[in-house]
């Protein structure tokens, strides 16, 4: 695993469109992504078929939660001009490498995913007796390996999904790696680097491989990466070839450990819709006041006289999200003196969050108000979106044996 850090890598990832985002999204998920979108490379997706997995039943839900989704986006500050955002079922390039991976893929690794008994333990009312509930941790493995990601932004609870995607081009490039005829392909690759080039790369090969010196590994590895006159499919040859483990088709995405502070919701659990205790990043002012303003706070404090813990209390818990360590102190010597009331106690958080929520609500109607203009944005990232796919997807044919040109 990794964390944000010195080198740029390509990152993946996704959300499933299933009811407007909340404050916990933005603070678990998208200020993440803003953040990654100036670091990295990022492909940003609305994951409409991995919605289909649980909510099939309600489609006409979900076609308006991926455009609301989209809004939301945009409105926090995820950047088209950064980033590529698009929509996964307008990249039908998923699905055939979800198809493709299924025929290696060992039923019992998608049986053993943590959150696939959890999820029919959870969801009960709905039948979850199908192939695309099992089958959608592959489904997400088929999204980041398209695209060759490198890093993938999760929390410690997905790291898994990550781990079996790794474990799925592990097997991948072992089963399809070293292809017929692959060490003459290779050094015909080498001579299409031209004789002096080839003649270096022969030589870095052979002390890496004969005296094992891994500084001319990393010398030849740098020549091939320079080349310009040889194809994608040369290049991993020579790379492969270098220390004879074949052609790396869909390299090993690392699990990207991202800041993900725990946003409580107003009762003090996690903040989900399906709780009730959410405050949306469309919130109306006025809807915010109020639900901030009946947030419950410590049993203890049934007068106004009475001191408090505010260890006990979920506004405290808002308060080390939007509170400097100033206003900290002060709740924490107010509270338990009794000093301040529980109404004053909220009044900084009302405040901050309001100050937070009223530039992305100013934005969103900005994109409310030219549907056409999220949608352009959608369909010119899934244009950029399938050409990475589409080469992908020539290499995972032709080492398939599946491109009969």
């Amino acid at each position: 695993m990794s964390s944000i850090g010195s080198r740029r890598g390509r990152v993946l990832s996704g959300m499933r469109p299933t009811g407007r985002l909340h404050l916990g999204h933005y603070h678990g998920v998208l200020k993440n992504w803003i953040r990654l979108q100036q670091e990295h490379e990022c492909f940003f997706f609305v994951a409409d078929w991995h919605a289909l997995t649980t909510h099939y039943d309600e489609r006409e839900v979900i076609s308006d939660n991926v455009w609301q989704l989209l809004i939301d986006w945009l409105a926090c500050g995820v950047n088209p001009s950064l980033a590529r955002i698009f929509i996964q079922s307008r990249v039908p390039e998923h699905a055939e490498l979800h198809l493709l991976l299924s025929m290696i893929t060992p039923l019992g690794w998608l049986e053993r995913v943590p959150t696939y008994k959890d999820q029919q333990e959870n969801l009960r009312e709905k039948d979850l007796a199908t192939y695309g509930f099992l089958g959608y941790p592959l489904l997400q493995s088929a999204d980041i390996l398209i695209y060759r990601a490198t890093d993938v932004p999760v929390g410690e609870d997905q790291v898994a999904h990550v781990e079996l995607t790794r474990e799925i081009a592990r097997r991948f490039n072992h089963q399809f790696g070293q292809e017929p005829g692959f060490e003459d392909k290779a050094l015909d690759a080498a001579r299409k680097m031209g004789k002096k080039n080839n003649k270096m790369y022969l030589g870095l090969r052979k002390k890496y491989q004969e005296q094992g010196d891994t500084e001319s590994l990393e010398v030849a590895k740098a020549l091939v990466s320079g080349q310009q006159n040889i194809t994608l499919a040369d290049r991993e040859r020579l790379e492969g070839y270098l220390d004879g483990s074949g052609i790396i088709v869909l390299p090993e995405p690392r699990a990207l450990l991202t800041p993900s502070p725990r946003m409580p919701g107003l009762d003090g659990r996690k903040m989900s819709k399906s709780y009730g205790n959410a405050i949306s990043l469309r919130e109306e002012p006025d809807e915010v006041d109020r639900k901030i303003r009946t947030m419950p706070t410590d049993p203890a404090r049934v007068r106004r006289t009475d001191p408090g813990n505010p260890e006990k209390c979920p506004v405290w818990e808002f308060h080390k999200t939007y509170s400097d360590a100033a206003t900290q102190e002060w709740v924490q010597s107010g509270c338990r003196s009794a000093g301040i009331g529980c109404l004053d106690c909220k009044k900084p958080v009302i405040e901050a969050v309001q100050a937070e929520l009223a530039p992305i609500r100013q934005r969103a109607r900005e994109f409310e108000d030219d549907p056409e203009l999220v949608r352009t944005i959608a369909a010119e990232g899934a244009e950029v979106a399938r050409d990475t796919a589409r080469d992908t997807l020539v290499e995972v044919r032709r080492v398939m044996g599946l491109d009969y040109g």
